[in-house]
């Protein structure tokens, strides 16, 4: 019997009518029919060759095109058509051959592959969407790459890591020093303010303590008095030391002075120069009282002790101050020449190098670049934040930095030992773990490893069990399972 004659289709009708009809395989359909298409074509087909539409295919309350047809292929047709088989519907193809049909690529891909990806397509097709055919289409585009797939590799890399990190600061000034009064008294006059510029020596503040000049002058009488008491002293010793020297010129006559008056002549002596040195010793000792009165009153004047600027004045002429009292008079700080404290975190201690040049800005003057020098390392790390204190050396000889500024320092990481890098993209991170697919003698292995804070472009820095030159896929996922062969395309930088 002849074959009917069927209207000539597109290529995809034409590839479901060798499904339909044909003794050899079917080709992957390069467009895929829509169901209304689908529909024509079994239209278009004599009730023998129907076959059930595949349920992806099928439109939600579309009438089933193969209620109606019979159940077995007339006889007629037996001589040029197999049979169908119309006990159980074919899903996931267009004809329902039972010989050269076989199942289309796509389809087994999505059975494979991507059972996800079918659930979606039916609940779209369950929630009436008409415009099902792009979906369709991406997902099949989606289910290539694990057919075909292709293996780039790259090489692990040792690097040097030298990055900056910023840290906050604080700037201190280098001397700082709170002036108070020694001796009791009251300020007489105040010579600074808040602001000026002194010097070291410079005369700041002036106190008054009457009751302290008399004591000076009671000191000084004392000396006076230890003098005349030395005078005499000398002088009873230079009369006796005369009777001494009379009586030893007389005893030189046999019988002229008795042996005993020249002893006692000479104790005498001894006696008188005894006094004279107790009386120098008086002198002394008055002197010294004197002195220490004096400089009592040299804390009267209060002077600067180095190049600075005052920062606080917190006295004013007329009020008690000295050791009872103890107020603050003057706040001096040393501003040219400044502290910067960093604290630097306990990650990147290591690297901490005396003598290296540091870049930090302040928000005062956030265009300008200012530098310090590490000048001082505690060696201790604070308990509580985890950090070490670390001192710069600032030189602020304009004046445009201040004490209490907190810059933002662009601290210099470095490490005693270059790191590994690899390209981000071989990086895989899951639920689970974080891993590289390593080539090992031509199969896969997985290798955890966790991502370093440095970066170099593309690269990243990984920290694991990996070597310098090993080699890693480039595009790595978990898909590529371990142990599996890897087709290796070729290797890059």
């Amino acid at each position: 019997m002849k074959r009917p004659n069927v209207p000539a289709l597109p290529y995809y009708q034409q590839g479901c009518s060798q499904w339909l009809w044909g003794g050899q395989s079917c080709p992957m359909p390069h467009s895929f029919p829509t169901a209304g298409n689908a529909a024509q074509i079994v239209g278009r087909t004599p009730w023998s060759a129907r076959v059930p539409l595949d349920p992806l295919f099928a439109q939600p309350n579309q009438p089933d095109a193969t209620r109606d047809r019979p159940t077995r292929a007339s006889a007629a047709d037996r001589g040029v058509r197999p049979t169908i088989n119309a006990e159980r519907p074919i899903a996931g193809k267009l004809c329902g051959i039972r010989q050269s049909c076989p199942q289309p690529p796509f389809r087994r891909l999505f059975h494979a592959r991507h059972e996800s990806s079918r659930s979606a397509l039916r609940r779209l097709r369950a929630g009436g969407s008409q415009d099902w055919l792009p979906h369709l289409a991406l997902a099949f585009l989606l289910a290539l790459p694990a057919a075909a797939q292709t293996t780039d590799l790259a090489p692990v890399v040792s690097k040097p890591v030298s990055r900056t990190i910023e840290l906050p600061a604080e700037l201190q000034p280098f001397l700082t020093v709170s002036l108070h009064a020694k001796v009791p008294g009251y300020v007489e006059r105040v010579l600074v303010d808040r602001g000026s510029e002194v010097k070291q020596g410079d005369l700041l503040a002036e106190l008054t303590a009457p009751e302290m000049k008399a004591q000076i002058a009671e000191a000084q009488s004392r000396i006076q008095a230890a003098e005349s008491d030395r005078l005499q002293a000398e002088a009873q010793l230079a009369a006796a030391q005369a009777t001494a020297d009379r009586l030893k010129k007389a005893s030189e006559t046999p019988g002229a002075v008795a042996g005993n008056e020249l002893i006692q002549a000479e104790k005498q002596v001894e006696a008188a120069q005894a006094l004279v040195h107790s009386r120098q010793q008086a002198i002394q000792a008055a002197q010294s009282v004197a002195k220490a009165h004096e400089d009592l009153e040299a804390y009267l004047r209060i002077t600067a002790p180095f190049d600075g600027v005052v920062t606080e004045r917190l006295v004013h002429p007329g009020a008690l101050v000295g050791p009872g009292a103890d107020p603050v008079l003057l706040t001096i700080q040393q501003v040219s020449h400044l502290r910067l404290v960093v604290a630097v975190p306990e990650e990147v201690v290591a690297g901490i190098v005396a003598g290296a040049k540091v870049d930090f800005r302040v928000p005062a003057n956030p265009e300008r670049a200012y530098s310090g020098t590490v000048a001082r390392i505690s060696h201790a790390l604070d308990p509580k934040t985890r950090t070490m204190p670390v001192e710069l050396d600032v030189s602020n000889r304009d004046g445009s930095l201040a004490p209490g500024m907190y810059p933002t320092v662009k601290w210099p990481v470095r490490r005693t030992h270059p790191a590994l890098f690899v390209p981000r993209t071989a990086v895989v991170t899951t639920t689970e773990r974080t891993f590289v697919v390593r080539d090992r003698n031509g199969h896969a292995e997985w290798v955890d490893v966790k991502k370093g804070a440095a970066t170099d472009g593309d690269l990243i820095e990984v920290l694991g069990s990996l070597q310098a030159g090993d080699m890693v896929v480039r595009r790595a996922t978990d898909e590529i399972r371990e142990g599996a062969p890897l087709g290796v395309g070729h290797s890059s930088q």
